[in-house]
């Protein structure tokens, strides 16, 4: 388990993480969201020790991460698959972490055929495609068959394939009991693959949930309910209002509610006699949700396509 305890990092007057507590658990992939500014590349620094909290703690498994005598073995991380000496073959890279950490220097084969690179370990690494690099520093995250995992944007550089295997990597470590820590900007991957939903603005925790629940929390999304019989409908409208649920009528038969899940809303209508011909969930995209959490802490924002210097002259000249 990452624990997390009201941990807080300055950098002069800028709060960059601010009392932020969590518990990051095993056996599930964590999604980590935020803005850019938001604090997520300091807190995934402060966890491996490579920044100091100004207050708070961070601990893997219960100790501070700097305290680990062999640390690859405890946690594995990508941070940046290009800081890889580029003269040094993937084989030797590894090798040498494999050294440092006590690892037995077999693990070494064993993680490049994991990741699809047993035919070029012998490559130099500044020789190695962008997708192959991110392939390596899998490779080395993976080395020393850790039980905590934390990934900052591991599908760059990837083709679809590529893709499709770092998502069922991740979703295979987190079912053998792992702890796996996910950073990324790409909405649908981390909806494709995440169990549990962690997202912060301008250093302060703003959702910590599953991920199904922090999209249902989205104002777009809805149950839509069609019914032939316009009073009974009235009356579950009426109904569903006292249950502070939100109802906007769509036309004589049908409408649309906020607040309430398909269950609760085809309960109630069985209750209350109601004649349904059509019961139904919207949902609402990852996407839609984070940028609905997200949207009064964005440090840098830029402005719409609409409201860009020019766009009013170019439109009028139109």
């Amino acid at each position: 388990m990452i624990t997390l305890t009201e941990l807080t990092k300055r950098f002069g007057a800028t709060t960059a993480v601010d009392r932020l507590s969590l518990a990051i658990t095993p056996g599930r992939v964590t999604g980590f969201l935020g803005p850019n500014g938001a604090g997520k590349s300091t807190t995934i620094r402060m966890i491996l020790g490579l920044d100091r909290p100004d207050s708070g703690t961070a601990l893997v498994a219960g100790r501070p991460y700097r305290t680990y005598r062999h640390p690859l073995r405890e946690v594995g991380a990508l941070l940046d698959a290009r800081a890889v000496h580029p003269g040094r073959t993937a084989r030797a890279h590894l090798t040498a972490m494999a050294r440092s950490n006590g690892i037995p220097v077999r693990r070494v084969d064993e993680v490049l055929d994991t990741v699809g690179m047993t035919e070029a370990a012998g490559k130099r690494a500044g020789t190695l495609s962008l997708g192959m690099g991110q392939r390596l520093g899998i490779a080395g995250a993976l080395l020393g068959d850790p039980g905590v995992l934390i990934f900052d944007e591991p599908v760059n550089g990837l083709d679809p394939d590529g893709v499709r295997w770092i998502r069922e990597l991740m979703r295979s470590l987190a079912a053998q009991g792992r702890t796996v820590f996910v950073s990324s900007h790409l909405m649908s991957e981390v909806q494709l693959t995440a169990d549990q939903l962690v997202v912060i603005g301008r250093g302060r925790l703003l959702a910590d949930a599953p991920i199904a629940e922090v999209i249902a929390g989205s104002s777009l999304a809805a149950v839509r309910v069609v019914s032939p019989e316009p009073a009974a409908l009235h009356r579950l409208r009426d109904e569903l209002v006292a249950r502070h649920a939100t109802v906007e009528r769509v036309g004589a038969d049908e409408l649309l509610v906020t607040g309430s899940t398909v269950g609760q809303v085809g309960d109630l209508a069985h209750h209350l006699g109601v004649r349904l011909h059509g019961l139904s969930a919207r949902e609402a995209s990852l996407e839609q949700a984070y940028l609905e959490l997200t949207g009064g802490d964005l440090e840098y924002a830029a402005p719409t396509p609409s409201s860009a210097p020019g766009a009013a002259e170019r439109k009028e000249a139109r």
